[in-house]
């Protein structure tokens, strides 16, 4: 090969490299489309509204929110791969759905397809009744379970959701035998609980922040208690480990490159450690979380994938 060849060679090569440098630091270069996989007004979507100002503000591009929605979230997260992998292109995601779902069928994808960069927040568990309900304590909740077995009906957000393994788990906890009742989103069960349709609801911390003094909150499944709500024990405090509820992040397609993976993570991380975002969230009933991409996110979705699919085989989704 002639010494000018290799010359340009080299030249090509040290250019490419400083491109690829200089689309690391420009990112992100444009809009960044924020596909969320349900309806509009749901808490993603809540929590994607929250996070766009913050987004524009802080990296100095639009956060574009649109929604596919279909099979629980199924229909956009079995389309997540086949979009393009540059960064500018992220789906959020929420557990237990991604680790639930793929154990009950062929529903598009596996929980592996699914490339997370960032957990940002969780909406806690919790079990609600009415404010006049003669149920004050979770005690008088158990007692009542126990001397009425599979009389105590409470609702909440559908079979296989972060609201029905809950209620699987804290009866298997508290040697009781309850009535889900399933219903179509969280606002029908709540709906079904101030209509006296159920004597509880297995609901959120959100259902209190937007419920008021129309309800009680018996316990909130969380290591400590909410800030929003000092006096609500946790289940732990009460005896009964139990911390969960619906987790949200953001994924990417896999193609995405590693250095974009975690500058996005980074991004996000940013957000929420926001002051002023934090008091959002907090005062809507969410409860942040920070993990991101790489061993820790990798050690979360292990334990929280254990976690789940041994709840969904107690409640007869798993086989």
């Amino acid at each position: 090969m002639k010494p000018t060849t290799t010359l340009c060679l080299s030249l090509v090569a040290l250019c490419g490299l400083a491109g690829a440098a200089l689309a690391d630091d420009a990112y992100p270069s444009r809009q960044v489309d924020y596909i969320i996989p349900f309806g509009p007004g749901g808490e993603s979507d809540i929590t994607a509204r929250l996070q766009q100002p913050y987004f524009k503000d802080k990296f100095g591009q639009d956060l574009v929110v649109s929604y596919k929605p279909g099979g629980g979230g199924a229909v956009g997260w079995s389309q997540l791969n086949s979009m393009e992998g540059d960064g500018h292109t992220i789906m959020g995601v929420n557990l237990p759905h991604i680790i639930v779902k793929p154990q009950t069928g062929d529903v598009g994808f596996k929980t592996d397809d699914i490339t997370n960069v960032y957990m940002f927040h969780f909406t806690p568990d919790a079990l609600i009744v009415n404010a006049d309900s003669d149920m004050k304590t979770l005690e008088d909740y158990v007692a009542y379970a126990k001397e009425n077995p599979k009389r105590l009906t409470a609702s909440g957000s559908g079979k296989g959701t972060a609201n029905h393994l809950a209620q699987v788990r804290f009866d298997e906890l508290a040697g009781i035998e309850t009535t889900y009742v399933p219903f179509q989103g969280t606002g029908a069960a709540v709906t079904a609980l101030l209509g006296n349709q159920v004597k509880g609801e297995w609901g959120y911390t959100t259902v209190g922040a937007t419920q008021g003094d129309a309800v009680r909150m018996l316990a909130v499944a969380m290591d400590e208690r909410h800030p929003a709500f000092p006096d609500v024990p946790t289940f732990k405090e009460l005896g009964y480990d139990i911390v969960s509820g619906a987790y949200r992040g953001i994924a990417v397609p896999k193609s995405t490159p590693e250095d974009v993976r975690q500058k996005l993570s980074d991004m996000i991380a940013e957000i929420n450690a926001d002051e002023k975002f934090q008091k959002q969230m907090i005062d809507g009933g969410f409860a942040l979380l920070d993990v991101g991409y790489g061993a820790a996110m990798d050690e979360f979705m292990a334990t929280k994938s254990d976690e789940y699919i041994a709840a969904g085989k107690s409640a007869g989704l798993i086989d």
